[in-house]
């Protein structure tokens, strides 16, 4: 058996377990299996890769995109610069290798919601490590950005000192925290969505539910709206080719 798996908590909202079964149904891999270990505190991994042998690949998620890089051999070049971690290979020798595959599902997402209009400036919702691959894949495209956080010491803005004027001159806005995500789909980030406007982009990396109150309060504003299932299942897609590397 080649097992495979997510780590994160919760892991209620992740379709992973779904994409990762139906692929292994339609390529006739029966001798696969992919399941949620959703795990108290990272410290549990150890104790969960010594109980599955066979456990070959895992993808990562909230809330050890960050603190799971300590307990890895090696990082790649990606993943280093990031920061963060949502792929994890278990080589044969036993060795973690950590990888970050966020970015190349952010440049899929960016590309597709943009369409070439890059924008100047870009808000920058959640400082943590699905934020982290947002600020490397808007520094390539040279777009700066502005970050918010709930912790005052880790953004340029709180969203309670958040100047309306950020949001109107901000033509992208990228939601990089679970805010939103089932089942709490009545909630979104505070900020003043009413200087949104037809030129704005808004990002979700969110994709459960496809609209999400952000979304819905971007598109009643007249702005493009993109949710994470573009992000979701290109990342997907490329944690399957670097455990089959």
């Amino acid at each position: 058996m080649r097992r495979f798996g997510i780590i994160g908590r919760p892991l209620g909202h992740s379709a992973s377990v779904a994409y990762f079964t139906k692929k292994f149904a339609d390529e006739g891999l029966n001798d696969h299996a992919y399941d949620r270990y959703e795990l108290a505190s990272v410290d549990e991994l150890p104790e969960l890769l010594q109980s599955k042998p066979d456990l070959c690949g895992l993808n990562v998620t909230i809330p050890y995109k960050q603190a799971v890089i300590p307990m890895l051999g090696r990082l790649s070049f990606e993943a280093q610069h990031i920061g963060a971690v949502n792929c994890i290979r278990r080589m044969p020798d036993g060795t973690l290798v950590g990888h970050n595959t966020d970015l190349v599902g952010l440049r899929a997402a960016l590309d597709e919601l943009l369409k070439g209009d890059e924008p100047e400036q870009a808000l920058v919702l959640g400082t943590g490590g699905a934020s982290q691959a947002v600020q490397y894949a808007l520094a390539e495209r040279g777009i700066s950005y502005a970050l918010v956080s709930r912790d005052a010491a880790k953004g340029n803005y709180t969203y309670d000192n958040l100047p309306c004027e950020a949001v109107g001159q901000s033509r992208l806005i990228v939601n990089a925290t679970p805010v939103g995500t089932y089942p709490a789909v009545g909630e979104a980030p505070r900020i003043p969505y009413a200087y949104l406007t037809p030129r704005h982009y808004l990002l979700d990396l969110v994709y459960n539910p496809p609209l999400t109150c952000f979304l819905d309060y971007g598109r009643q504003r007249g702005a493009h709206i993109l949710n994470g299932e573009t992000m979701f299942r290109i990342q997907a897609e490329a944690s399957w080719r670097i455990w089959n590397a």
